[in-house]
């Protein structure tokens, strides 16, 4: 400890002027006794620049031979001088160099260290972050330092609480005061765990009453993280149930055609992404990361022409038989699963994140929310904004609300409603496929892929109002919400079954749903 004490001491003095590393360094730091190769380590890492880290990354990771007085980093089999960068043949006498636990622990402490220092921000902010899921009283003249000449706030807040994690085991109690007073800002989960630890272990009463008063506010912190991150699982989950839902609420608004393959729709239009990440993977590498543009389209497109077919087909002979729709459309959703596993496989195929849906963004300290759930969102919000566009102001939305309210006095003002209800179904299969495409940046796609979210879907439908778009929103958005938020406190299954009771009991006290349809037939 005291060696690593007075490692740190120089290397927080002297990192900011970094030197080339040395052949005697990198000899001096892989080879001998492990207190000497510390002591080298020390030195070499003083003033150390890119090829030093690069050289102790490669110690740290087990790639690194020596042969005689010489060492060599091993990347891809092939060898390069540590020193000079450049590529040299290794010996066939080369052995590893081993490094005890004692050795590892000071290459992370030292690697750590540099990076701390570095220009990179994220270097640095990693670095801090790993600083503090260790706090060690030795590196406190490290963070101390760093704390100095940090100019990013977002990362001196966090070196204020690594430097508190320290202080809080300091033998003074004016410190442990000052640390439980600074920790209680924190909204990482673990400075609760750290608090607790300290809490267990204070005899000082004014410090614990610190401590105490730094542990509630954390606490209170993190419980309102947790309730922010079951709101927006909730309006994660509440956006894909809208998704499903909006092709589904106009298919059964307009025609009353109960349609069970539309979850098979939604599962072609995940194939066809599927597919389009294919051809972009084979030919257009370069441009991998727009595939997911290029499949929204033929996602749309696919599941659109599988849906007019359909209602060419078979549904448009069922019209007025609602349990007839429901066996037939049943029967061609099992074809379409049974196609699926036919052409692509039995198990589920892989669809990759672009690179700008990988990640997330960070929030209250704790709560991390991944950018493919966000983009998700946003797209629901697009899709229905230009739904309620096309039913509000197109000659066809026009044709569809005439067909929906009053079918035989449309038909008498001469609309063509054979030809209203191909568009409609067809509208709303490739609303199916639009879903589909989305779900497959968030999970595996496969042929049993829409049988999870058929029957939701439905759910939303009816609570919502047959036929009505907004009664849609506000029915998915809120049971996507309600069930995040009961599964918080009851578990999955209960939270499901709490759902559908409050469904039963909506529907029974409101048979319309939210919102009822207008019309003179709904009100005949």
């Amino acid at each position: 400890m005291l060696v690593r004490t007075l490692f740190l001491i120089a290397l927080s003095w002297g990192v900011a002027s970094a030197h080339a590393l040395t052949v005697e360094e990198a000899r001096a730091v892989a080879l001998g006794e492990t207190d000497a190769r510390i002591a080298a380590l020390s030195k070499a890492v003083a003033n150390a620049d890119d090829k030093t880290a690069a050289y102790l990354q490669a110690l740290a990771d087990d790639s690194v031979k020596a042969a005689g007085d010489k060492v060599f980093i091993v990347k891809d089999g092939k060898g390069i001088d540590p020193v000079s960068g450049a590529p040299v043949d290794i010996p066939a006498d080369a052995e590893d160099v081993v490094s005890n636990n004692r050795m590892r622990g000071e290459l992370d402490t030292a690697l750590g260290a540099i990076r701390l220092f570095s220009p990179n921000a994220k270097e640095r902010a990693a670095s801090v972050k790993a600083l503090a899921a260790e706090p060690d009283a030795s590196r406190l003249p490290l963070v101390e330092k760093a704390l100095q000449s940090e100019q990013v706030e977002s990362i001196r807040a966090q070196l204020v609480l690594a430097r508190a994690a320290i202080l809080i085991a300091s033998d003074d109690p004016a410190k442990r005061t000052e640390a439980a007073r600074s920790l209680a800002s924190s909204r990482d989960p673990v400075t609760k765990t750290l608090l607790l630890a300290r809490l267990k272990e204070e005899a000082d009463p004014a410090v614990k009453s610190a401590l105490e008063v730094a542990l509630r506010q954390v606490e209170s912190s993190l419980a309102w993280a947790d309730r922010a991150g079951q709101m927006f699982s909730g309006l994660s989950l509440g956006s894909i149930l809208l998704l499903v839902a909006l092709g589904l609420a106009i298919t059964y608004g307009l025609m009353g055609v109960i349609n069970m393959a539309h979850g098979e729709l939604m599962m072609i239009g995940a194939y066809a992404t599927y597919v389009v990440q294919g051809v972009f993977r084979s030919y257009f590498p370069g441009a991998f990361d727009w595939y997911l543009l290029a499949a929204l389209p033929v996602a749309f497109g696919a599941s659109a022409v599988m849906g007019a077919i359909l209602e060419r087909s078979v549904i448009r002979f069922l019209y007025g038989r609602p349990l007839e729709t429901l066996l037939a459309t049943w029967g061609i959703s099992l074809m379409l699963m049974q196609g699926v596993r036919t052409v692509f496989g039995a198990q589920n195929v892989g669809v990759e994140n672009p690179s700008w849906m990988s990640g997330g963004v960070v929030v209250m300290g704790a709560l991390q929310l991944p950018w493919n759930r966000i983009i998700i969102i946003g797209f629901a919000l697009a899709v229905l904004a230009g739904m309620a566009w096309l039913i509000a102001r197109t000659r066809l939305g026009l044709f569809v609300r005439g067909v929906t309210q009053n079918r035989p006095i449309a038909s008498c003002m001469g609309v063509n409603t054979a030809r209203i209800d191909t568009y409609a179904f067809a509208l709303g299969s490739g609303i199916a496929g639009l879903a589909g495409c989305a779900l497959s940046q968030i999970g595996n796609v496969g042929p049993d892929l829409g049988q999870g979210y058929i029957v939701d879907s439905f759910m939303v439908v009816v609570l919502g109002g047959v036929g009505q778009l907004a009664g849609t929103v506000y029915a998915a958005l809120g049971l996507g919400i309600l069930n995040k938020f009961l599964e918080g406190w009851a578990g999955a299954v209960l939270a499901k079954i709490a759902v559908l009771v409050f469904i039963i009991v909506f529907i029974q006290k409101r048979p319309q749903g939210i919102f009822a349809v207008k019309g003179r037939s709904a009100e005949a």
